[in-house]
């Protein structure tokens, strides 16, 4: 894949990735500026003490012997390994002892400690007779040679000759050279890690993008069975990937719905139409009676009306279904629904024949809507007795309620024919109906009206074979403690 410079750069990978390199940039720098100045101050002051101790021995020295005592141990000192600086030198600034050769202009004409510090050489390593100009000085201080730096005490004698003690600044300048280039390194290492990090989880962010954008226009392109990609990271591209791909479920599940609902409609509301229009022709081509006339319009109001109560059940599994409804909640005694809906049907059962039961045990509430539920249960009991009254011993219809673990289980149990069991799926799908179904009055709407309704209460309806005839669960969660 070629990778787009600028497409990285804008994103986010890119631009956190630069934000910590700045962030840790600004902490590491003031951290180290900070460690480096209060190092060298804690030396400057180590140093300092040294001096200060160094020159009241020499004091003593001299208040005890006298300048041969001093000078003996001005000689003494200057030789020793790793030794401070020390200087002798007469009033008119020439060095007398010690081992310094030369230092830079000025320096003995102050009394106490310089206020800077100061460029000198040791004895032994120039030209006495060859200067050499440091920046910022005003004349030639220091002979050719290697230059150093130190801080000194200075210090005038009763007789006006010159004492200095001084301290080589060379260790803490070694320091700070030290921590200067550890910084500069470590600049350069993070900047060359947040640069992989940047383009190589900037490329592969935008690898993820780039298929997701392939995906998505392919899916706007008409084909809604693709889903976006999912890698299995976990990260949050697969979360959002995750939740569009069950948008775009349920997107292809309701734009399945609705293209099940006009195929259903073209080809099931097709004859009841037709019915009524032929009816009202025959009325009208007929003799002129108003016994015809007014029986016409009786059947016509009875078709209309169940083309009605058709389009108000296909209106309500839709909006069921896509999850917009405005039907309130509340906890609902699923006895009392029971018993409501049994005591409606007992006079329709007797008509054809059928015993028409309820078994009830401990009251079970749940959260739900109660006529949403009643419909659901008539529209099951309605079935259980249409289909019932075929049967070869005495037609009978139980409707029980039970509750197992954390589940409501309303079941309505028939001894009909009852339904193959690979026709169970398809019965209760919109105006589906069985062949030895079409004798019977309905729209086959029933069973897909109350699937809607148990999924709109996060339940299940589920069938199951009586043996003989079928049994309908409508199997609903229960409310703590219901």
């Amino acid at each position: 894949m070629k990778v787009n410079m600028p497409a990285v750069m804008k994103t986010t990978a890119a631009r956190l990735s630069t934000l910590y390199l700045v962030l840790f940039a600004l902490c590491a720098t003031v951290l180290v500026i900070y460690m480096t100045s209060l190092s060298v101050r804690m030396l400057t002051g180590q140093t300092q003490e040294l001096i200060a101790d160094e020159v009241q021995n020499l004091g003593r020295a001299y208040q005890r012997g006298g300048l041969p005592l001093l000078v003996r141990f001005v000689e003494q000192r200057s030789r020793q390994p790793g030794a401070n600086l020390y200087l002798l030198a007469d009033s008119n600034g020439r060095i007398l002892s010690g081992n310094v050769q030369s230092l830079q202009p000025g320096v003995l004409e102050t009394e106490g400690w310089t206020t800077r510090p100061f460029a000198y050489q040791r004895f032994g390593e120039g030209d006495a007779e060859r200067g050499m100009r440091l920046p910022g000085d005003a004349a030639p201080a220091v002979n050719d040679g290697p230059a150093h730096t130190a801080a000194a005490f200075v210090l005038r004698l009763p007789n006006q000759m010159i004492l200095l003690v001084g301290r080589d600044l060379g260790e803490p300048e070694r320091f700070r050279a030290i921590v200067q280039r550890a910084l500069m390194l470590a600049f350069g290492m993070m900047g060359l890690g947040a640069f992989l990090i940047w383009f190589f989880v900037g490329r592969s962010a935008l690898k993820r993008i780039d298929s997701v954008s392939d995906a998505s226009r392919r899916i706007m392109g008409g084909d809604l069975t693709g889903r976006l990609p999912v890698s299995g990271a976990g990260d949050e591209f697969d979360r959002l990937s995750e939740i569009l791909n069950a948008m775009l479920a349920r997107i292809g599940t309701l734009n399945e719905g609705l293209k099940q609902v006009s195929d259903n409609i073209a080809h099931d509301l097709k004859t009841p139409l037709t019915r009524l229009r032929n009816r009202a022709e025959a009325a009208l081509s007929g003799d002129p009676d108003s016994d015809a006339y007014r029986q016409a319009l009786e059947t016509a109001i009875a078709e209309s009306e169940q083309l009605i109560r058709t389009f108000n059940a296909i209106l309500m599994i839709s909006r069921l279904e896509a999850g917009y409804s405005s039907e309130h909640m509340e906890p609902v005694d699923l006895a009392a629904v029971v018993s409501d809906v049994v005591e409606l049907y007992e006079p329709a059962a007797e008509e054809v024949g059928v015993l028409l039961s309820a078994e009830l045990g401990a009251p079970v509430s749940i959260q739900g809507n109660r006529e949403l539920i009643g419909q659901a249960l008539s529209n099951v009991v309605d079935n259980a007795i249409k289909y019932s009254s075929g049967s070869s011993e005495m037609p009978k219809v139980v409707v029980s309620l039970s509750q197992i673990g954390d589940e409501a289980v309303l079941k309505v149990t028939d001894n009909g024919p009852g339904i193959p069991e690979e026709d169970m799926q398809r019965a209760t799908e919109r105006f589906v109906r069985l062949e030895r179904s079409r004798s019977q009055p309905g729209s086959g709407l029933g069973l897909s009206q109350a699937k809607a309704i148990m999924k709109f209460h996060k339940g299940r309806l589920e069938m199951a074979d009586g043996k003989p005839g079928l049994s309908v669960l409508m199997v609903f969660p229960t409310v703590s403690g219901g």
